[in-house]
């Protein structure tokens, strides 16, 4: 099956540049941001071999709303687009699929032109496919429903999922900055640490918009070294005093337990200023900045470690770009846990540590 979703996008990449904004706009944009959204589902058949006689039958009788290639056909389901712009999307997705740009289980996200009010639109397309485990949380959650192409539950559960795609897989950012504000750093610390976070006294939409939040801001997954997150998560995970605890019963929530540091702290600011001006795309395009700058700053002290094994001023240097990046201590919490078999790096990391403690203690 073939999901394609829109909203608007390009005045949300537009929206980074402007400074004026005053709050009659921003409850504009707001407004708009949640009403101009969109969703469309096809069956896709890769070959003919592979249509049954049943669902030949079914493409046949739907022979309007059918695009046909070669070696595939791409039928229209349902959709919430005007028809006049739903056979524009169908045909800009038959030429990406002829292309071979579409991969099972992989979500694309394009700018596409089509007959709508929106000049320009963000199109999120997934190829779905049965018996695949690693698709998105939203998107595996519909896949039960799309076992046949009849869909005799279409108006029961398929229409309805589907019309809450925007505010279940765009808007949960959103919803956690404009939670914990400009405690948003307690979060990101967390997700960089492996810290299990827990929230109590609350609604099981914010249990579930802060584990996502906390899913998507965590390196799990892009380690180089899979063990490396395994077990740093065991090491947490034994200190239960280590939790961060969200508690929903007041307004705003009482955090416990929290930590941060300059790096998280940094990024505070850019947080609140997206979600003030209710710009969840930005939102997650600074997420996704967060988790690069830290990536990168991870790489740096792997190699300063390596050449901290051969040369004293590789270790000076080392200190000093822990001391400046602010997030030493994350760093050296995963680079301890990649390198736990190198005894060599591991008593450089040692050295590093006990440096780390006497600049926090002077």
């Amino acid at each position: 099956m073939f999901t394609s979703q829109t909203s608007s996008f390009q005045e949300s990449i537009d929206v980074e540049e402007r400074d004026d904004f005053d709050s009659e706009e921003i409850a504009g944009y707001s407004q708009k941001i949640q009403l101009n959204c969109y969703y469309t589902i096809y069956l896709y058949q890769g070959t003919r071999s592979e249509a049954s006689g049943a669902n030949v039958a079914w493409n046949q009788r739907r022979t309007d709303s059918t695009t046909s290639q070669d070696d595939f056909s791409l039928t229209l389901i349902d959709s919430s687009l005007p028809s006049e712009a739903e056979p524009e999307l169908r045909t800009y997705i038959s030429r990406r699929l002829s292309k071979g740009a579409l991969l099972g289980g992989m979500g694309n996200i394009a700018t596409v032109e089509l007959s709508i009010p929106e000049q320009a639109v963000g199109c999120y397309c997934c190829l779905l496919e049965q018996e695949r485990l690693e698709l998105d949380k939203y998107v595996q959650g519909l896949h039960s429903s799309l076992q046949t192409p009849e869909l005799q539950n279409l108006e029961t559960e398929v229409r309805p999922y589907l019309s809450q795609w925007y505010e279940e897989s765009v808007m949960h950012i959103y919803r956690v900055v404009q939670l914990v504000q400009s405690n948003i750093s307690f979060l990101l610390h967390a997700a960089l640490n492996h810290t299990h976070v827990e929230v109590n006294n609350s609604d099981e939409r914010t249990k579930a918009d802060v584990s996502r939040f906390i899913k998507a801001a965590s390196l799990q997954g892009l380690s180089q070294q899979d063990t490396t997150t395994a077990s740093l998560c065991k090491a947490i995970s034994e200190d239960t005093h280590s939790d961060l605890i969200i508690d929903c019963s007041t307004s705003p929530p009482t955090l416990s337990n929290t930590v941060s540091n300059r790096f998280c702290d940094s990024w505070i600011q850019a947080f609140l200023n997206a979600a003030e001006r209710c710009n969840p795309f930005l939102l997650r395009q600074i997420l996704e900045n967060f988790k690069l700058k830290a990536i990168q700053d991870m790489n740096s002290l792997k190699r300063f470690v390596r050449q901290a094994e051969m040369s004293h001023y590789a270790l000076f240097r080392c200190c000093q770009f822990l001391q400046g990046c602010g997030n030493g201590d994350v760093l050296l919490q995963n680079a301890r846990a990649e390198h736990s078999d190198l005894p060599e790096a591991c008593s450089i990391i040692s050295v590093l540590e006990e440096f780390l403690k006497e600049q926090s203690q002077a």
